[in-house]
């Protein structure tokens, strides 16, 4: 099964559906990265609603004012203040 909101089953978009005559939103997850939802779908647990609903254009233009790192965040908890050396030991045959 796809994991494309726009697809069928076989992962075909063409489906009679207009992405550029459609309404959509701009979601959100936890790490800051946005996403462009049809509005027809449902919003994927872990993602919220912060633009929209609106055309495709304006959900773009949304887009790319607001996202300027697309990189995901960092977890806190994952951050050391000293770094981390690693050993490796290779046994001889």
């Amino acid at each position: 099964m796809s994991i494309n909101p726009l697809a069928d089953d076989r992962g075909d978009t063409d489906s009679g559906t207009s992405t550029d005559t459609g309404r959509f939103y701009v979601l959100l997850n936890d790490e800051g990265q946005h996403s462009l939802w049809p509005s027809f779908t449902d919003i994927p647990a872990g993602w919220r609603i912060i633009f929209g609903e609106e055309s495709r254009e304006l959900c773009l233009e949304h887009v790319e004012a607001n996202w300027t790192a697309l990189r995901p965040r960092i977890p806190h908890d994952t951050v050391t203040a000293e770094p981390v050396s690693i050993t490796v030991s290779v046994a001889a045959p």
